[in-house]
């Protein structure tokens, strides 16, 4: 450093010395003596280089220079702290390690396939709010996760109003936590990394989060672990009030469910984006004591779907006679978080019952006169026989589902069939097109790198089986990640189920309502009500011109909770329509209810004997 700096002196007064005295030599108004002309040249080199310029006994000289060193050296390390610091503040800036000082924000840790879709939704319910924001924190370059995020936040539209802060650090280590303010987030969100050990890190960082927040001022946390085993521990290290879900039992329930309905992925994927109609719990004053057939019938703009307790138990698809109690809330499917309109429209002309309706109700009708006037040995057997017929109408016969691919989540997937009363067929080897079978395609194997390359390559062979035979099977694949979904080759016929999407939707989803989250573990439950694709003939006759309303009434009728419908010349399903305005409903036309699923109860035992193997 210090010979550079000689140099630069050598080289400067090089350049100095004889230009100032070109400049004196050539100036008519220079003095005449040499000693004078002389002093003139030094003068005009102090004032460029900064040396004073002092003229007389050499000390004088001296003392100048080192004052004007002194100044020099003052200014050019001022400037160089000012620069440094500038230098390290857009350098921290850069790495995401500024300290976020937002409230009210939506808090997201970790870093998953789930990212972008979680964050993207995020973005879209904070959308209506005024100086929110979106945190992220992770253990990226700061400008990575930017990179990948800014066409999310193109897509959503958001960027003019939400805030999108990205963050680098490790989100269990305290004092990452710390520059993200969880402690004024409105919601924190934990994601479980790609990595083999995600679930321990899940739990790591809610202990983290515990000790920067304390249990004093308890924050919204809904966590996610990837496997079933973990969720217990997952929740004694989040504490009272957050929500641990299971990654790897919502995909297996997902799947059993869009087996057994085809056509549901796309529905689910519906209802919990923010995109439209979403669910939203409201305290309407001036409600209480109306039943819930009143509530759903008098309802315009939105569709009831349920209640929710003041202990924050749901009651989703309720009996018709259930009456709103004071504190209670009521669960609607609507547009925005804007509280519904009840009023008490005139009655809707219901339409007259099918004729197979009309038999079913004669022969019942008769049955019951028969069933009074038998012989005492005759009821015990009729009893009998009833009991038999109910189950063999409530229990069809077993369906064949031929499961290509393995993985974890595979024995709960086979179960979960079982339990509806579809037998599960691993096959090792691609099986022929068959209308009569359905096709899973599981991803994996477990601990491969990208478990969605067996699921393509799958599906590719299937449909390459399929224009060579001109047969098709139902067909349901699983994905991990949303951005693979373009590249599968799937047909109508096939339902694209990823599972890492839908899991962002529905942590979504909960870290804006936390009440919502009993509700939606009911939805995803092997029993009782869930989602369910119905064809509309069930409650009207074919050809009926009727506004949605009355359908909504007729499937009241029947014990369930409709949500919206599918017409039948499309695959998008329209949640929460209009209920005014008629539609000729048809055949083809299908209608989307809450109802129970009509699963096996836990009390009634496993759906296949103990230590049986999973396949044949």
């Amino acid at each position: 450093m210090t010979t550079v700096a000689g140099w630069l002196a050598l080289v400067c007064l090089a350049v100095v010395a004889p230009a100032s005295a070109l400049l004196v030599w050539t100036d008519s108004r220079s003095p005449d003596t040499v000693q004078g002309k002389v002093e003139t040249v030094w003068r005009t080199v102090g004032q460029t280089l900064r040396l004073g310029g002092e003229v007389g006994p050499p000390l004088r000289i001296v003392l100048s220079v080192l004052l004007a060193l002194v100044s020099l050296l003052y200014v050019s390390t001022l400037v160089g702290l000012v620069t440094t610091a500038m230098t390290d503040r857009l350098t921290e800036l850069q790495r995401g390690q500024s300290t976020v000082v937002e409230r009210g924000h939506s808090l997201v840790l970790g870093w998953s396939e789930q990212t972008p879709t979680l964050v993207a939704e995020l973005l879209a319910a904070h959308a209506h709010r005024r100086n929110s924001a979106v945190v992220v924190l992770a253990d990226r370059d700061k400008l990575d996760m930017e990179r990948e995020l800014r066409a999310v936040l193109t897509a959503v539209g958001g960027g003019r109003r939400v805030r999108l802060l990205c963050r680098r650090g490790r989100p269990a280590d305290p004092a990452a936590l710390a520059r993200v303010s969880p402690a004024a987030a409105g919601a924190v969100v934990v994601l479980p990394p790609d990595t083999p050990e995600a679930d321990t890190q899940v739990v790591k960082t809610l202990l983290a989060l515990r000790a920067v927040v304390g249990d004093a001022r308890p924050v919204r946390v809904v966590a996610a672990v990837r496997q079933t085993q973990h969720v217990a521990t997952a929740r004694l290290a989040a504490g009272p009030g957050a929500v641990v879900l299971d990654v790897d039992g919502l995909a297996a329930r997902t799947l059993v469910q869009c087996v057994i309905e085809p056509g549901l992925s796309r529905v689910l994927e519906d209802l919990l984006d923010f995109a439209g109609a979403e669910l939203h719990v409201h305290r309407v004053p001036g409600l209480g004591g109306r039943t819930f057939e009143d509530l759903r019938a008098d309802c315009v703009d939105a569709c009831v779907v349920g209640l929710v307790r003041p202990d924050g138990s749901p009651l989703l698809n309720p009996p018709p006679q259930t009456v709103l109690g004071p504190g209670d809330a009521v669960v609607v499917l609507a547009e925005d978080e804007t509280p519904p309109t009840w009023t008490t429209p005139p009655a809707t002309p219901f339409p007259p019952p099918s004729a197979a309706a009309d038999a079913v109700a004669a022969t019942d009708a008769t049955a019951a006169p028969a069933a009074k006037t038998a012989t005492p040995a005759t009821p015990a057997k009729t009893a009998k026989t009833a009991k038999a017929t109910t189950a063999a109408d409530t229990r069809p016969a077993p369906r064949r589902v031929l499961v290509l691919g393995w993985n974890r989540r595979g024995p709960e997937i086979v179960d979960g069939l079982a339990r509806n009363g579809w037998e599960a067929v691993r096959e090792k080897t691609l099986p022929a097109p068959d209308p009569a079978h359905h096709v899973l395609v599981l991803g994996g194997p477990d601990g491969h790198p990208d478990p969605d390359e067996h699921t393509l390559v799958t599906l590719l062979r299937l449909r390459a089986a399929e224009r060579e035979s001109g047969r098709r099977s139902p067909t349901v694949a699983e994905l991990t990640d949303a951005q693979h979904r373009p590249l599968a080759p799937a047909g109508p016929h096939t339902d694209l189920v990823v599972g890492g999407r839908l899991v962002g939707l529905l942590m979504a989803q909960i870290s804006q309502t936390m009440e919502l989250a009993a509700a939606f573990d009911e939805l995803f439950s092997p029993a009782g009500n869930a989602v369910r694709l119905r064809p509309a003939t069930d409650y009207v006759p074919a050809g009926t011109e009727a506004p949605f309303a009355t359908l909504v009434e007729a499937a009241g009728r029947q014990g369930a909770t409709a949500l919206g419908y599918r017409p039948g010349d499309s695959r998008i399903p329209l949640l929460n329509p209009p209920k005014t305005g008629t539609r000729r409903w048809s055949y083809e036309d299908t209608l989307i209810v809450v109802t129970t699923s009509g699963t096996l109860r836990p009390q009634d035992g496993p759906a296949r004997p103990a230590g049986t193997t999973v396949f044949p």
